[in-house]
């Protein structure tokens, strides 16, 4: 059962060190907002492009203020405050809503997430300095075979603070992310669950499994290791101009590799992920 493909609204990239993830991702060319702080225990530094963004994560001071898990009840920050307790990388995996209460029951009617919907508000700053105001609701879809892999769908009660032109203007011109790389010993054992939250149809690859979503892609490739857990892994963002961005890497002694498919990062330098420039007009 599938349903209109979502677009990729954003990722969660979980660091020990927020302000050193940040640097990196600024070494990369990347624009990087200040710090902001959840009442849940966690903070972050968003990079944000048209309309996908990267969330680097991180749990605060306040770790106290974390709620646990229950009965119906996904929490955000013990999740991610147990994922760096094994390890850091790609997270969560969050995709766009326009009805997230409505997606919180079709995901229940679907079973792959008997979750209640989650409302959150919190203050912003502008570029300029002044205070907006940003508020979600979040519906959230769980695999009991991908434990350390997060995945739910955000709708946005008021985009028109969030979205802004300033913050998305970044050095090496990255306008999106086009692609994410999950991977897992089995690929197929996770087609209907990815069908039914990203609303696309799976596509079956000598590589795996793609699933096609508004413009862009998730990925699931078999793993080298043979972990039967799905991981998330990668992603890929388009550049327009991969000469110079390899130019910037070199020039910021930051390890990549070369091949037909654009400049890859491994996770040995990434905070535990891959991340890939791809050319923009090839992906046209």
């Amino acid at each position: 059962m599938t349903h209109a493909p979502r677009r990729i609204d954003h990722l969660v990239v979980a660091v020990h060190d927020l302000d050193a993830a940040g640097l990196f991702y600024e070494k990369l060319g990347f624009q990087v907002g200040t710090r902001n702080r959840h009442p849940w225990g966690t903070e972050n530094r968003l990079i944000q492009f048209g309309n996908s963004f990267i969330e680097l994560i991180t749990v605060g001071p306040n770790a106290d203020a974390i709620p646990d898990h229950a009965p119906g009840r996904f929490s955000f920050g013990a999740f991610v405050r147990d994922y760096l307790s094994q390890r850091e990388g790609l997270a969560m995996l969050v995709l766009n809503s326009e009805d997230a209460k409505a997606d919180a029951a079709r995901f229940a009617h679907l079973g792959i997430g008997a979750f209640e919907p989650f409302y959150f508000e919190r203050k912003g700053q502008r570029p300029d300095g002044s205070e907006m105001h940003v508020a979600f609701t979040l519906a959230f879809a769980a695999h009991e075979k991908a434990p350390r892999a997060g995945f739910f769908v955000c709708q946005q009660h008021f985009p028109e603070n969030f979205w802004n032109a300033a913050f998305q203007r970044h050095a090496n011109g990255a306008s999106g992310i086009i692609e994410v790389g999950m991977a897992a010993s089995d690929p197929q054992m996770y087609r209907e669950f990815l069908s039914g939250f990203s609303g696309g149809s799976a596509e079956a690859g000598t590589d795996g499994l793609s699933f096609k979503l508004h413009d862009g892609s998730l990925r699931v490739t078999p793993d080298s290791a043979g972990n039967a857990e799905l991981q998330l892994c990668s992603f890929a963002v388009r550049v327009p101009d991969l000469g110079t961005e390899a130019r910037r890497l070199l020039a910021a002694d930051v390890s990549f590799t070369a091949n037909d498919r654009g400049l890859s990062i491994g996770p040995e330098t990434a905070f535990g992920l891959s991340i890939r420039f791809e050319d923009a007009e090839r992906r046209q």
